[in-house]
């Protein structure tokens, strides 16, 4: 066994070009995301899940790369799976445009090439006493938000399933990949707990694979981030999400309670669960979830 991989749990593992790290997003494009997300009126929980992902591809994008203007390493392999949207209310599938798209997980560095366009966006920067300026920055787009149809989770969680097995199959020598899934509402095909506990029980010798779950909300209130307990959860259906959320690797939470970085103050037994999240909750869950060390 590889000695940097003996303690996955306690201590964050050096991701390198021979043990790549795998990710796959589970996005719900269902109507209902079309509704506003943490009450911003502005702001579509599609639109707004779209920028977020985006922005940690191109985030991952950077971290491959060893210098200005050459080509990333391929740290990370990356799947984006859709489910809700069109040709048919309960489709599930692959969201990279043509040019990516391709069965299975992608290299970071075939993403890079390949965005659908790179848009001029404003943004705000704070330059000190109090002031602010307005920038123009770059921002490249791999996809862009869906809203129609329901909410085939169960589907998608066993694409979720066979993109997962056959990566630590075929990987016998890297971590096991982690699973994000965004949804801002309840399964319309099924139970998704068992399908959910079939994934997290995928592993080889470094581990199991990793399900993460973020439930968007439309109205204006206090997420409930990473609990230990289900009892502290409001319903039903924040329960069964909790309980279909991984525990956190302790490198993990080590790195969420960190003072010099999110200082989150998470406890033991946190799981990887954001129940009536909001952009900024939103922004966390995925830098969290997807900082790794590089060698």
């Amino acid at each position: 066994m590889n000695e940097e991989f003996r303690n996955y749990d306690v201590q964050p593992i050096n991701i390198q070009r021979t043990y790549p790290l795998g990710l796959i997003f589970l996005l719900d494009q269902s109507g209902s995301m079309s509704e506003p997300f943490g009450g911003d009126p502005n702001l579509s929980k599609a639109q707004g899940l779209a920028d977020a992902v985006n922005k940690v591809l191109q985030n991952l994008v950077a971290a491959s790369r060893k210098g200005m203007g050459k080509p990333p390493y391929d740290y990370f392999f990356i799947s984006i799976i859709g489910y809700g949207y069109e040709p048919t209310e309960d489709s599930v599938g692959l969201v990279f445009g043509e040019n990516i798209a391709e069965d299975g997980m992608v290299p970071i560095s075939k993403i890079a090439e390949n965005p659908l366009r790179v848009e001029k966006r404003k943004k705000q920067k704070y330059v000190g006493a109090g002031e602010n300026i307005t920038e123009e920055i770059s921002f490249p787009v791999w996809f862009d938000p869906v809203l129609v149809g329901g909410t085939p989770m169960c589907k998608a969680l066993r694409m979720a399933k066979d993109t997962a097995e056959k990566w630590v199959n075929s990987h016998p020598n890297c971590l096991p990949p982690i699973v994000f899934n965004f949804t801002d509402g309840e399964s319309t095909d099924g139970d998704p707990e068992p399908v959910a506990e079939e994934i997290k029980q995928l592993s080889n010798q470094f581990g199991n694979v990793l399900l993460f779950n973020l439930h968007l909300s439309k109205v204006n209130v206090t997420p409930i981030s990473f609990p230990n307990k289900e009892d502290t959860l409001p319903d039903e259906f924040a329960k069964k999400l909790f309980r279909m959320s991984s525990v956190m690797p302790k490198y993990m939470i080590r790195r969420a309670n960190d003072p010099q970085g999110f200082d989150l103050r998470l406890p033991d037994g946190a799981r990887g669960f954001v129940f009536n999240g909001d952009p900024a909750s939103l922004v966390t869950f995925l830098r969290i979830g997807t900082t790794s060390n590089l060698r």
